[in-house]
């Protein structure tokens, strides 16, 4: 029983303070881990890039490569933080929403810097050199450029987070209510962009190492287009005389090629697999003949297409789950 005393309890302030609370605690987490990012930039900025272009020891256009728009990012941390510290939440951060172009950039220009990095250490003994010199800084504490150059990327997916965590905790009548909502969908919108970024060129990777594990002429032009890799793997392939014949498959979004590896004694090609096949998954029907209890025995997929149909075995039952969904996503992006 409520004693006489008391304050009736008041669920909409409640739920104001429990908003408060959460505001509170993520506007504190996004202050003080902007600070740290703004002094982890400020680091590579000087000791990185300022020192490679006063000494000169890579030319302008790989050191573009390697940072790409590394101190417009560094800029635009400098101008956010004032801003956070002085608790300008919605302010700072919808003056903060036209640098986002600068994080798309960057993404972009992932891949080239990491192949640049890769190049210059392997050719150039004085990059090398400057490399261990600034690494070895206690400023650092042991962290590598490797291990910096992903932070932008690294803090996009923060500032996600944590704005869109701020803009909900924020009462629809506070000032900044819109100006922090604007923020979190452009923010949102941007981490959106940067992700389809990095799966491109994930793809274009698995791609290009298909190609190279791949001969014979009907392998040719594999990266061209706009080709998704899903999964490769062994498969048994049951005839319909005659025992199981281990093949390679390798699944894309629009076909499925089936390869013969080379003999380990090839003397151009070993380590590579001859094309034997390919399979377009528009015209596949897809059925599980068994290995639908999840049993340890593994199972056999039916693919049947205008001309021919193919028994695949696995006795792995994951991997042949594995291979189910993956064909089944083919077949469904061919036809949507």
């Amino acid at each position: 029983m409520e004693s006489s005393g008391s304050a009736p309890r008041c669920p909409l302030q409640e739920q104001r303070a429990r908003w408060e609370r959460k505001r509170a605690c993520t506007a504190r987490e996004l202050l003080e881990t902007e600070r740290r990012y703004q002094e982890q930039l400020g680091l590579v900025t000087t000791y990185f890039v300022g020192i490679l272009r006063a000494k000169g020891t890579l030319r302008p256009p790989e050191r573009q490569a390697l940072f790409g728009p590394w101190e417009l990012i560094y800029g635009a941390s400098q101008e956010l933080l004032p801003y956070l510290e002085g608790g300008h939440w919605g302010q700072g951060l919808e003056g903060f929403c036209p640098h986002l172009e600068l994080y798309i950039q960057y993404a972009a220009n992932s891949e080239r810097s990491q192949t640049t990095l890769q190049e210059q250490l392997k050719k150039s003994k004085r990059f090398r050199r400057f490399l261990r010199l600034q690494e070895g800084r206690p400023e650092f504490g042991g962290l590598q450029l490797q291990d910096l150059l992903p932070l932008p990327l690294q803090r996009l997916q923060q500032y996600e987070h944590l704005v869109v965590a701020l803009a909900e905790n924020t009462n629809p009548n506070s000032p900044d209510h819109h100006q922090l909502t604007r923020a979190a969908r452009l923010i949102s919108e941007t981490a959106q962009r940067v992700h389809t970024i990095g799966q491109k060129q994930k793809n274009a990777q698995h791609l290009q190492r298909v190609q190279a594990l791949l001969s014979g002429r009907r392998a040719k032009g594999l990266t061209s287009g706009s080709r998704w890799f899903l999964h490769q793997g062994w498969l048994l392939v049951v005839p319909p005389h005659g025992e199981p014949r281990p093949r390679m498959f390798f699944l894309f979004s629009d076909v499925l090629i089936m390869a013969k590896p080379r003999p380990p004694l090839h003397l151009l090609q070993s380590g590579t697999f001859a094309c034997r096949a390919l399979y377009p998954m528009a015209q596949c029907q897809l059925h599980r003949v068994f290995g639908h209890s999840g049993g340890p025995c593994g199972g056999l997929l039916s693919l049947s297409f205008p001309r021919e149909k193919l028994l695949l075995m696995s006795t792995d039952q994951e991997e042949l789950l594995r291979w189910y969904h993956s064909l089944t996503l083919a077949i469904s992006s061919q036809k949507n």
